[in-house]
């Protein structure tokens, strides 16, 4: 009489396959766990950079585009009639003007601006990005609040008691459409993102080698 054979055992899908040697990619395993990014300290760092960017672009902007403005800028011609003030050239554009070459010095400063940036900040980042638009936009009303300090006075009725009748002075620099304080912002932004694009660094990409086998996909010698 033949003896009862044993069962034979089954094999877990857990275990390990046979000849599978230690390290080797396992498709039946459980993913290890990813340690949790620190995002408190990502965003600690973010803030540091836009702060470092944005301090010194809107000093630097604000003081250059203001000489340059007043400098640059047309002067508008008013004469004493009367007790009237009037443009001493009615057909005149110089208020338009003034306008114009300070959106237009703001574009060219914004984009030294944001070619420096780009630069000295090379790694880039959320923070360096919103630093400069902060930065600029707070140099395009520093160059504003500055052109007018250096301009023709803007005590007219001081400078009218010095006057005699018919003579010209020039009116205060003053912006008449103030949406060319975006001309700054504008440029720096635009100029660093071309930057960014065509010469910034770029993710590395995984090589064949380094990703793990598909299914369906034999293993490597």
């Amino acid at each position: 009489m033949d003896s009862p054979q044993p069962a034979p055992e089954h094999r877990s899908l857990a275990a390990p396959h046979a000849g599978q040697q230690a390290g080797q990619h396992d498709p039946w395993a459980a993913p290890q766990p990813r340690p949790a990014a620190d995002g408190g300290r990502e965003w600690r760092r973010e803030i540091r950079d836009g702060a470092l960017v944005a301090v010194p672009v809107a000093l630097l902007t604000g003081v250059a585009l203001g000489l340059l403005w007043v400098w640059r800028a047309p002067r508008v011609p008013l004469v004493l009639r009367g007790e009237d003030v009037l443009l001493a050239n009615s057909e005149g554009q110089q208020a338009i003007a003034a306008d114009g070459v300070f959106l237009l010095l703001g574009l060219g400063v914004g984009a030294v601006a944001g070619l420096v940036t780009f630069l000295v900040r090379r790694a880039g980042g959320v923070g360096v990005v919103v630093g400069l638009a902060l930065g600029a936009g707070l140099g395009a009303w520093l160059a504003w609040q500055l052109g007018m300090m250096l301009g023709p006075t803007d005590d007219v009725v001081s400078r009218i008691a010095e006057l005699e009748q018919n003579e010209v002075f020039d009116a205060p620099l003053e912006l008449g459409a103030k949406s060319v304080l975006l001309g700054l912002p504008f440029g720096a932004l635009l100029i660093h993102l071309l930057c960014v694009a065509g010469f910034g660094p770029r993710d590395e990409r995984a090589r064949p080698a380094d990703r793990p086998p598909q299914w369906g996909t034999p293993p490597q010698a």
